[in-house]
């Protein structure tokens, strides 16, 4: 009998990940990665909740059960990762690396080590001889997400829910009478609960207001970091009258925040993306192979060129030009519903 060791995070997808895998006929063991366990001013920590959540899961399905404790390498490998980002005046996304750093590799390792012929996990995505797959929900698909996954890990994970859809996982988790069936997803920071972005960051990084200018190079009116805000934002900018303001650049150096209410701008459209820290998960696509990206989650798949191969470089060209292409940010690689792999753009 093959062992599992499947990530159970509390949530519904990890449920019916874990139910599934039982009524496959693995040895399952479920495990609660803790990550975080910080309150944060008026944002309480749900570590505690969401793991009494899986523990009752594992009961309920009869699986050994255990915690492995990832806090301090999450805070060095995904945090500071983000902080440092930040700083520096990108938008880095600390889901992708939490994937690459801890579920993907320090997950994998201590699993395999304690005797794992696999993991699992509730993403939506799908294998296939070593390929990510999109999973058969288009719209929760997270393999943008699971871009930077080795070969070698995803040779060894299973996606158990890839060919549901969210409504018909909720209605597996209710057949079988499992505590999360009903359970709402969380929305902010993938490690800190219903933390958004903005109030994580004032715990950890000083900020000064600054001027927020616009193209005729006049000031409209004041922002409370420049770290704050990303290329193409609109909301939460309180400047008001007429039409709304769309970010188009910042200087980290002059804590300038600079927009323009002309959603054309060319700032805000571009034809070419520069990547770094390329990385594909078999190898590069191929002269002639057709080929699409995806700027951000969620956001359509755009047919595209790949050229200007170097060491973990390259250079995408969409056929038509892209809005709010975002330093920091991934720009991931498709080749029809295979995921090749991608890239941070620079």
């Amino acid at each position: 009998m093959k062992k599992v060791f499947v990530g159970l995070s509390g949530g519904v997808d990890s449920s019916v990940a874990a139910a599934l895998l039982v009524e496959q006929g693995y040895d399952v063991t479920g495990v609660y990665m803790k990550n975080w366990s910080k309150d944060l001013p008026g944002f309480p920590c749900p570590w505690k909740e969401d793991y009494q959540d899986a523990k009752r899961v594992a009961v309920k399905l009869g699986i050994k059960f255990e915690l492995f404790d990832f806090e301090k390498e999450y805070f060095e490998k995904v945090v500071e990762y983000m902080l440092d980002g930040f700083k520096t005046g990108v938008t880095p996304n600390p889901d992708i690396m939490c994937n690459q750093e801890i579920k993907f590799k320090l997950f994998y390792d201590v699993a395999i080590s304690k005797g794992a012929d696999y993991i699992a996990t509730g993403h939506y995505a799908q294998t296939n001889n070593g390929q990510l797959l999109k999973a058969v929900d288009e719209n929760k698909d997270q393999t943008y997400f699971l871009y930077r996954i080795s070969r070698d890990a995803l040779e060894h994970t299973l996606f158990p829910i890839g060919h549901l859809t969210k409504p018909q996982v909720r209605k597996e988790a209710e057949k079988r009478k499992l505590i999360t069936a009903y359970k709402k997803e969380s929305m902010g920071i993938c490690f800190v609960g219903k933390v958004g972005i903005k109030e994580f960051l004032t715990q950890y990084v000083e900020t000064v207001p600054g001027p927020i200018i616009d193209t005729d190079k006049k000031t409209v009116g004041e922002h409370d970091g420049a770290i704050f805000y990303t290329i193409g934002q609109r909301h939460g900018l309180d400047v008001g009258g007429g039409l709304p303001y769309y970010v188009i650049g910042k200087d980290m150096d002059t804590n300038t925040v600079y927009v323009s209410r002309d959603i054309s701008n060319k700032r805000l459209w571009l034809d070419e993306i520069n990547l770094e820290s390329v990385h594909w998960i078999n190898f590069a696509p191929k002269d002639q192979q057709k080929t699409q990206v995806r700027a951000r989650h969620r956001a359509k798949l755009v047919e595209c060129s790949i050229g200007n191969f170097s060491k973990k470089k390259a250079i995408v060209r969409p056929v038509e030009p892209i809005r709010a292409i975002t330093p920091g940010q991934s720009a991931v690689i498709y080749s029809e519903n295979i995921c090749l792999g991608g890239g941070i753009i620079c």
